[in-house]
Parts: structure tokens; C-alpha cells; sequence
């Protein structure tokens, strides 16, 4: 998928380009003195940013608690973020479900599964989807 324009001024830390182009970030809850999203998806508890937000209730280092409501959170994500929004995905540490959900974009930008780990550990965060049954959960994203 590809389309929208990404404004030239998201750029910094955790800002990564998805496998089809279009540009999101990854960072910790906590880490709120930073460039304001568009829209932001929120994984588990913490702090809300000023700008609009989605929360998906997900424990750390495990899943989300309903998988269906995420998956479908992701695809609203990855539609805006290719409509030339904005976009970032957050939760306390930043690691391990932030790129979960940040492979799992790239799976929605048609990475397989494996690969979409390896592009988060080496364009995000070397420990990026950090437990086994994350990487299994990605194989369900459709």
C-alpha cells in the first residue's frame, strides 16, 4: 500500500519509514516532549498525549487482550499513516509491544512475519518484539 504525502518535519527519534514508505514512530509512553502525532496508539496504561489517541489494551510482554479490536486499531493506524498523517505507536518501555505493533504494520505493508521482526530489530530497536508468542502473533495479522 502507498499513497499520501508524510509532512517533510517527522523526522527524529523512533520515526522509521515502513517497507512501502510511508512514515510512523515508535516511542515510550513517558516520552511526552516530543513533536506532536496526528494520532497516536496507545499499547497498555500510562500517559495520554495531548493530540487525539486510541488505547488497545495490551499487558506487557504479552498480547493484546482482544486481538480482533487491535488488528483493526493497526489498520486504522497504517491507513493513516499512508493518507499522510502522522502516526505513532507507544507503550511504557517502547520496546517490545511498540514493535510488535510496528512489525505488524510492516506485515500490513506486506512484509512476511520473520521479516518484519528483522526490519523492527534493525530499524527500530534491536529487541523489538522481545517475547515468542508476539513473533506467533504476528503471523495472524491479515
Amino acid at each position: 500500500m502507498s499513497g499520501g504525502t508524510v509532512p517533510a518535519a517527522w523526522d527524529g527519534p523512533g520515526v522509521v519509514t515502513l517497507p512501502a514508505g510511508a512514515r510512523v514512530r515508535g516511542r515510550r509512553r513517558a516520552d511526552l516532549a516530543v513533536s506532536p502525532a496526528d494520532h497516536a496508539l496507545l499499547l497498555g496504561s500510562g500517559p495520554v498525549p495531548a493530540w487525539p489517541y486510541e488505547i488497545i489494551r495490551w499487558p506487557d510482554f504479552w498480547l493484546p487482550l482482544d486481538r480482533d479490536a487491535a488488528v483493526a486499531a493497526l489498520r486504522r493506524a497504517h491507513e493513516r499513516a499512508y493518507a499522510g498523517a502522522r502516526v505513532e505507536v507507544a507503550c511504557r518501555g517502547g520496546i517490545g509491544r511498540t514493535g510488535t505493533a510496528l512489525a505488524a504494520l510492516a506485515v500490513l505493508d506486506g512484509l512476511t512475519p520473520a521479516d518484519a521482526v528483522a526490519w523492527v530489530r534493525a530499524a527500530y530497536h534491536p529487541r523489538g518484539v522481545e517475547t515468542p508468542w508476539q513473533r506467533w502473533w504476528l503471523r495472524h495479522i491479515r
